[in-house]
């Protein structure tokens, strides 16, 4: 018997230990304290002190990092860059104000909005530097997958005959503030009675690029428990309403190889109930399935594989009226969408919380939380293996990861 519990402890864990070593091929950009951090390999670095970081992204070909350093109550950010090359922090241009940046898909080049002025980096010494202006009148953004390209929105007005519609754009990088450039791709009419937004953003691809799914924002306090998800078609030709979300970003992914879009489902600003997952096939007139079992809510998703979807999940709490708002302690579950099997496949103690599923490669990873603190520790496990570890621990917020 004791050879039996030795044998077992060994496997257990030479798996638990084989997820967490250096052999793990991600790089990672994360917050810890308020500052800027990178890990590759069992090694993590300190890149900046004295900011106060939101937001990192990596570049395209994984040399640059570029964040914002703002401040406690995140009300002015200003643009940085990290060269992991030359391992130094740097501005592309003396105390560019912005909260919105993306990199492009193929190069090293940023677009950022500041105000409603859209602007594109130029490059200096083999680097980011400098900018161009865009396009005026611009809110919300995103890259063309060819990196020659971006779709740009415009805000919607109130006029005396109503809310103007919102136009969305197709203009190229260069288009240096000539007009005749821009191409209407579409109108969104508004109507506060069924589509009602002032603005749309978030901006996201399907993976063959004929498709983009896009969020509209309301007046503020009707976006606190309602925004349209809507999809258009790459040529502007076609264009659906989806549903209806709260305003989270990661909250509806594209799958990796298919038109197919899942998001979580719900209005209403309290997470306690009404949140569910639905996949809706976008080439498939008004398709939509729900995942969500009765009595539980999601409140995050990751694509895991084609057919495989990552949810957080909790019990719902339809007890609470009044008061604070109950903590919701999410654990994550597999979906697996040929089968129809809904698997839990993490485990955390009481008053802990998993979210934010990332899938890169071959691994799984997520932030576990604890109910009295802000700090949180980055978990990975491997695709094929049952266990999982501690990959970083004290980190701010969620890390942007790529492949090492």
């Amino acid at each position: 018997m004791p050879i039996k519990v030795l044998l077992l402890m060994f496997l257990f864990l030479s798996q638990f230990l084989s997820v967490t070593k250096a052999e793990v091929p991600l790089k990672a950009a994360f917050v810890r304290d308020h500052q800027l951090w990178m890990k590759e390999g069992e090694q993590e670095i300190q890149l900046t002190k004295d900011k106060y970081v939101y937001s990192p992204k990596w570049s395209h070909d994984g040399r640059f990092i570029a964040y914002l350093d703002g401040d406690e109550h995140g009300k002015k950010y200003n643009l940085w860059i990290y060269d992991t090359k030359r391992k130094e922090n740097y501005e592309p241009y003396t105390s560019i104000e912005t909260s919105s940046f993306t990199w492009s898909p193929v190069a090293n080049e940023l677009a950022y909005l500041s105000g409603w002025v859209l602007n594109v980096t130029k490059m200096k010494d083999d680097r980011p530097y400098g900018f161009e202006n865009v396009s005026l009148g611009v809110s919300g953004f995103e890259w063309y997958p060819n990196g020659k390209e971006l779709i740009v929105s415009s805000s919607s007005n109130r006029l005396p005959t109503g809310w103007s519609p919102i136009n969305v754009y197709r203009i190229p990088k260069d288009m240096k503030l000539n007009e005749k450039k821009a191409k209407l791709l579409y109108s969104i009419p508004i109507d506060e009675n069924e589509l009602f937004a002032v603005d749309v953003g978030d901006f996201k691809w399907s993976h063959n690029g004929k498709w983009v799914s896009f969020l509209g924002t309301p007046t503020p306090s009707w976006a606190m428990d309602s925004n349209p998800l809507c999809v258009l078609s790459s040529d502007g030709k076609v264009f659906k309403d989806v549903g209806r979300m709260l305003g989270f970003s990661d909250w509806f992914k594209w799958a990796p190889q298919a038109s197919q879009l899942a998001y979580i489902s719900g209005e209403g600003r309290f997470f306690v109930e009404n949140k569910s997952m639905k996949i809706a096939d976008i080439e498939a007139a008004a398709k939509q399935v729900e995942y969500t079992p009765k009595g539980f809510v999601d409140l995050d998703l990751e694509w895991l594989s084609p057919s495989k979807v990552v949810v957080a999940r909790s019990q719902e709490n339809k007890t609470w009226k009044e008061g604070p708002v109950p903590k919701m302690f999410t654990s994550l579950y597999e979906i697996d969408l040929r089968s129809g099997t809904q698997n839990q496949i993490t485990s955390p103690k009481e008053n802990e919380l998993d979210i934010d599923p990332q899938a890169v490669g071959f691994y799984l990873t997520w932030l576990r939380n604890q109910d009295n603190t802000s700090r949180s520790s980055v978990w990975i496990k491997h695709y094929k293996q049952k266990f999982a570890g501690i990959w970083i621990k004290n980190v701010d917020s969620s890390p942007a990861i790529i492949k090492n």
